[in-house]
């Protein structure tokens, strides 16, 4: 008897639009537009044609006044472009009370449909409900223009999979009443947004129309090809951060938050950007990961380095450094610093109080890509540290002979951390983790509780693997650790894998994934794994030319579950936890427990 296979269409890229209204006359509108206007087209590849991208990776959008565009602590999967009007920044934290923005919480399962997974969750392996996919190429696609993805106005789209809250509808009727903290226009011609987007960060500001505005949304993937083939594009954004932000940037900063107006923009137009390393920096650390230790510190850029003058405070705007001290004949790590930390302070305060100046006394290298912000040292002389009381400024220095200048334990990440441990988190790049799933492999009796947990709750089909890396007694295992910094997103050609806008979870749109393997490639971590899908019956789904299609699955974090984790509630001897590494006092409880 003859196999009986089911046969779909092998999703593209372009499947499902980010706005199925944007059509030929709504981007010859756009291409009209500096700094649009003045992109040269042939720059970009026949795959990604500059009208395609526009086309299929933008919308228009209109707001009236005191209509939420963004909103503070959201994650940001797009930026904006101001075509017509204004828009009102709100500065300093919660600006806004939280009950004014409404935030949607995402969908939890209720009691009953936690409970039916049991006998309802299919018996074959990655089944699927095609019908989905007919429903949403039915639903978006464009006559006969090949093109992608609405983004819902609602934190979840019709396939159950989060994506960013769309705050439309929310308006805040008497602005100046709300409004904690100070504000600030943008106009037309500006973008904002795109830090947050490129970053895959939290929106640092609520952004709210201050008339009725157009607003053209690019979704990340977007621009991300906009930077990449038109210097024009890139060149625009980054001056109009200086203008803009920068100053903001620096008031949120610890030590500035007392300066003057005037005396912040002076700050501001002598501080210098700087970038190290590469955006894409999982590619070298796949490459490098497994190559003698030295080897990996020198292909580290050395931002600044042990023994050298500290001519500037050094603010970290994204990425990840490592902090590391000369030991013996090589170096040790002794922390790391990530976004919204700062170096080199307390040698700049020592040497502005004390007759006896001291070098740096740690080397700053760039994992991966960094991007910083240099304040230089006469300035901060000058402006920042006369606004600091006494009892705030950081204790002198003890000097010592250089053979006794070894890395203090009360320097290491939070005090707590064993030293090898730090080394461990940071060679392996577990500090990006903010989910990690650690393992006590001395309390683990590996009686996969915690597989069966998760199987329950995701189709009968478990989303992580019970190994990884160790350190004595403790693993790391393969489960996604929804990273501070996820580059499985840099490369995603539809948008299918993004944060969940509330909660920041890394999650996966099974319906617009097309099964590229870019994003189980990009993981450092090997924690994404390609699934060939099934339908009802567990009959293998193949495509026109009869090849399996395939899925991107990972852990989710039970986004859905009303209790969170099923694995961490499964265990039965507290040998499980799903820890942000940066957390540290949490992890050095976890460890001395």
């Amino acid at each position: 008897m003859a196999e009986i296979t089911a046969t779909i269409s092998r999703p593209q890229r372009w499947d499902v639009p980010f706005d199925d209204k944007m059509d030929a006359d709504a981007v010859d509108r756009v291409l009209s537009i500096p700094p649009f206007s003045r992109i040269d087209a042939s720059q970009f590849p026949k795959s990604t044609p500059l009208r395609d991208i526009l086309l299929n990776d933008t919308s228009l959008r209109s707001f009236r006044k005191g209509e939420i565009i963004v909103r503070e602590g959201d994650y940001g999967n797009s930026a904006f472009f101001i075509i017509r009007g204004s828009v009102k920044v709100t500065l300093g934290k919660d600006a806004i009370p939280a009950a004014l923005l409404g935030r949607r919480e995402s969908r939890k399962k209720n009691f009953f449909e936690t409970v039916s997974q049991l006998w309802r969750n299919p018996p074959f392996p990655e089944v699927r409900d095609t019908a989905r996919y007919q429903a949403a190429r039915a639903g978006t696609r464009r006559g006969d223009t090949t093109s992608p993805l609405p983004v819902p106005a609602t934190s979840r789209n019709p396939f159950g999979r989060a994506t960013e809250a769309k705050p439309a509808g929310i308006f805040l009727s008497d602005v100046p009443a709300v409004l904690k903290g100070g504000t600030a226009t943008l106009s037309a011609g500006l973008f904002f947004g795109e830090i947050a987007a490129l970053g895959r960060t939290p929106r640092t500001a609520t952004i709210f129309a201050d008339e009725a505005s157009e607003l053209l949304e690019i979704r990340w993937q977007g621009l991300r090809e906009l930077r990449l083939r038109a210097p024009e594009i890139k060149k625009f954004v980054d001056t109009n951060y200086r203008k803009y932000s920068l100053e903001n940037h620096l008031r949120e900063t610890e030590y500035f938050k007392d300066l003057s107006p005037e005396e912040l923009k002076l700050v501001a137009d002598q501080t210098r950007f700087e970038t190290y390393g590469g955006f894409d920096w999982h590619t070298d650390y796949k490459k490098n990961r497994d190559t003698n230790p030295i080897e990996r510190l020198r292909g580290e850029p050395v931002i600044a380095e042990q023994g050298q003058y500290a001519n500037g405070l050094i603010l970290i705007r994204a990425g990840f450094a490592r902090l590391s001290q000369k030991y013996n004949h090589g170096e040790r790590t002794a922390s790391y610093l990530a976004r919204g930390q700062m170096f080199g302070f307390k040698e700049i305060a020592h040497n502005w109080r004390s007759k006896e100046s001291v070098s740096l006394r740690y080397t700053l290298r760039a994992l991966g890509y960094v991007d910083v912000l240099v304040v230089p040292t006469a300035v901060v002389e000058q402006y920042v540290l006369p606004k600091i009381a006494a009892e705030d400024l950081p204790a002198l220095i003890e000097t010592k002979h250089e053979a006794e200048n070894l890395i203090s334990p009360l320097e290491q990440v939070s005090g707590k951390l064993p030293t090898d441990f730090v080394e461990f988190l940071v060679d392996n790049r577990f500090i990006n983790g903010r989910a990690t799933m650690l393992i006590d492999l001395e309390r683990c009796t590996r009686c996969d509780d915690c597989v069966r947990a998760c199987a329950a709750s995701h189709d009968n089909n478990p989303r992580f693997v019970r190994h990884g890396q160790q350190l004595g007694s403790y693993m790391v295992a393969n489960a996604c650790m929804h990273c501070l910094d996820p580059v499985c997103m840099i490369g995603c050609p539809t948008g299918a894998i993004s944060r969940d806008a509330a909660g920041g979870q890394v999650v996966i749109n099974d319906t617009t994934c097309i099964g590229c393997s870019t994003c189980a490639n990009s993981c450092p971590y090997n924690n994404i794994q390609m699934v060939e899908i099934r339908d009802a019956r567990g009959e293998p789904l193949l495509d026109q030319e009869k090849r399996p299609v395939t899925k991107a699955a990972k852990c989710d974090l039970c986004l859905e579950q009303p209790a969170g984790p099923a694995c961490v509630r499964a265990c039965p001897h507290d040998a499980l936890a799903r820890l942000n590494i940066r957390d540290t006092d949490t992890l050095a409880a976890w460890l001395q427990r």
